[in-house]
């Protein structure tokens, strides 16, 4: 064998080693190349949503943020301090609808902390932005980062079907072109498999009232209401379900005990 295919037999060892054990293959390292592919995938960024943000920030909501950004480059090697710093942010910034922001801290503090409740959180402030951003750009930003979100609490916690739930309303608030009853059919198949779930019954119920389907909505409702009696969000969408099928004086009670639940809430 010569000296030059020696070399070359060398330099292919070598660079098996540095493939095989310099690229980290386990679920950490998978979810930092999902986290990069969605970033890239992005027709925005943080940075730019930031700045604009900044711009355009009124004097009364701007000592809150820079507070808490203060504290923020105060705390950088206290992760338990920057955790609370991330969160103050986060709530700043969804006191003055900047939901793609306060989503973005929220998703920083899951990063730390881990756990399926963060992710959860940092969904739902997302799936906010989705519903009420006004920018395109800033609502896909929302939605691909609320889809990966929800992704992870499943991961966490893949026995709850509170977070299925989750990602399949993001998917029916924000549906994929290639796709558009994705986020329906998600919450079909999740009803059919747990037909006693009250948020899969309520999401099912919503979704009648948007589309005139009320008969069906009200069937799912009424289901949803006798396993959880006082929940408020069921009895506020039947009082619209029974409103849009014209039946006023059950709309009227249901309402009443909508409001009633809420009040005593506060």
């Amino acid at each position: 064998m010569s000296k030059n295919q020696l070399a070359v037999l060398s330099f292919a060892g070598a660079l098996f080693l540095v493939l095989y054990f310099g690229f980290d293959t386990r679920p950490k390292a998978q979810k930092k190349i999902n986290k990069e592919r969605i970033e890239k995938a992005e027709s925005t960024s943080i940075n730019s949503l930031l700045l604009f943000a900044k711009n355009n920030l009124q004097p009364e909501d701007a000592s809150e943020i820079l507070l808490a950004e203060a504290k923020l480059s105060e705390v950088e090697n206290d992760l338990d301090s920057k955790i609370e710093a991330y969160k103050s942010l986060s709530s700043a910034w969804y006191k003055i609808d900047r939901y793609a922001i306060a989503g973005y801290y929220a998703q920083l503090v899951a990063d730390q902390v881990a756990t399926a409740e963060a992710w959860s959180i940092a969904g739902a402030t997302y799936n906010r932005g989705i519903k009420l951003e006004k920018e395109e750009k800033v609502i896909e930003f929302c939605a691909n980062r609320a889809f990966q979100a929800f992704e992870n609490a499943i991961s966490l916690e893949p026995t709850n079907v509170t977070h299925r739930v989750n990602l399949a309303v993001c998917y029916t608030d924000r549906a994929p072109k290639d796709n558009p009853m994705k986020g329906i059919l998600m919450l079909i198949d999740l009803n059919k498999k747990y037909p006693d779930n009250v948020p899969t019954l309520s999401s099912l119920g919503r979704l009648g009232i948007q589309t005139g389907q009320f008969k069906k909505a009200v069937g799912r409702l009424e289901k949803a209401i006798q396993l959880e009696p006082k929940n408020i969000k069921v009895n506020c969408l039947l009082a619209q379900a029974y409103e849009g099928l014209g039946l006023t004086e059950k709309a009227i009670t249901f309402q009443n005990i909508c409001q009633s639940l809420a009040e005593a809430q506060r």
